[in-house]
């Protein structure tokens, strides 16, 4: 314990284990008290480490303000007391530090206590940044979760027929088969969202502190844990955004049309709504494939419909290029999940046209145009 004769700076003594022990659990093997009473200016010193690591540690506790405001009564009786009991007939240098010591105890106390009190009362109704983790304990059902950990999007089919497009390093928590009168589902990072309609069945994205709320449309979350702001982009129908309810906020909805956005500020818990994305250059540069791509074709070879679609999801598509070059389809695709789109060509080619879906890989089973 020699090496704590060489400390100078307050982070000498929160770096060491022995002296954090002594402050935060009152256990003394190693003399802290009377090593500290032996010099004036290391009572100082010690002094302030003490508040620091008080203060530091301050957040955690458990107390309830009932507690916390008995504790604060106590301390400053203890100060009194303490201060009465100092021998007379001790050195008045020694008295000097004892004295001063003690004044530095009770002002740590009474600083952590104060810590404590004022992170408890404000606690309550300041914003706390609400975590996927949150969103996940707060769900009673038992959830699916899917991680994107490669470089490209990944299609995840739920079981209503809805699809998402998750971006890498992304994931999303969703039950295996919806019930009840609610479609809810949980993203960390970003995701393009197609949902099949269900008027009687609402669907839910939750994504940090906001919900976005649809029928049957498609949108786009960018909801990154480590990101300032929520981005909600419309690309067809109509959406609902709000705060979810582990934010303590008005209960403000923002109502989205195609080809407008909506940016949520964590910070301050504010809603930007966008009425022209062409004029932001953020939503303008993240815009991607499957939200440019016009999924309207006039008599339109197959093989040109299936690329787009590979371009849009950037998927692969399998399918018998001979038997099917020569066919032609005239088919709205727009606002349609992509199992639906594949369900719409393939009736449209006939001849018990089929396909089988495998991650990314799309496998077309067909013997040709009606």
């Amino acid at each position: 314990m020699q090496e704590r004769s060489t400390y100078t700076e307050i982070e000498d003594f929160l770096s060491d284990k022995s002296f954090q022990s002594w402050i935060l659990s009152q256990i003394d093997e190693d003399g802290w008290e009377e090593w500290t009473l032996e010099n004036q200016q290391r009572a100082k010193l010690v002094e302030d480490a003490r508040l620091f690591l008080l203060a530091m540690k301050a957040p955690n506790s458990e107390l309830s303000n009932s507690d916390i405001h008995k504790a604060l009564q106590d301390t400053w009786s203890k100060i009194e007391k303490k201060e009465n009991q100092i021998d007379s007939t001790q050195n008045n240098t020694f008295s000097f530090l004892k004295k001063y010591f003690l004044a530095g105890v009770a002002a740590a106390l009474f600083f952590c206590l104060m810590s404590v009190w004022f992170y408890k009362s404000t606690s309550s109704t300041s914003h706390e940044v609400v975590t996927y983790n949150e969103l996940i304990d707060d769900n009673k059902e038992g959830l699916v979760e899917q991680t994107n950990n490669s470089s490209k999007p990944q299609i995840i089919t739920l079981s209503d027929g809805s699809s998402v497009l998750l971006q890498p390093n992304s994931k999303l928590s969703y039950p295996k088969i919806f019930t009840g009168n609610e479609r809810k589902v949980y993203l960390s990072g970003e995701g393009f969202f197609e949902i099949s309609k269900n008027p009687k069945k609402p669907f839910f994205v939750y994504a940090n502190e906001i919900v976005t709320k649809v029928v049957g449309t498609s949108f786009r979350v960018k909801a990154y844990s480590d990101q300032p702001n929520v981005e909600v982009l419309v690309r067809t129908g109509k959406v609902k955004v709000k705060s979810n309810e582990l934010v303590s906020m008005s209960d403000r909805e923002v109502v989205l049309l195609p080809n407008q956005a909506l940016r949520f500020q964590r910070s301050d818990l504010t809603f930007n709504k966008i009425t022209n994305i062409t004029q932001d250059k953020t939503l303008v540069s993240s815009v991607g494939n499957i939200e440019q791509l016009s999924f309207e074709f006039t008599d339109i070879p197959v093989a040109q419909i299936f690329e787009t679609i590979e371009q849009a999801y950037l998927i692969d598509i399998d399918y018998p290029k001979d038997k099917l070059k020569e066919c032609h389809l005239t088919t709205s695709l727009s606002d349609q999940p992509l199992t639906e789109k594949l369900r719409i060509v393939c009736k449209s080619i006939g001849n018990n046209t089929s396909f089988e879906m495998n991650g990314n890989q799309i496998i077309i089973l067909s013997e040709g145009c009606n």
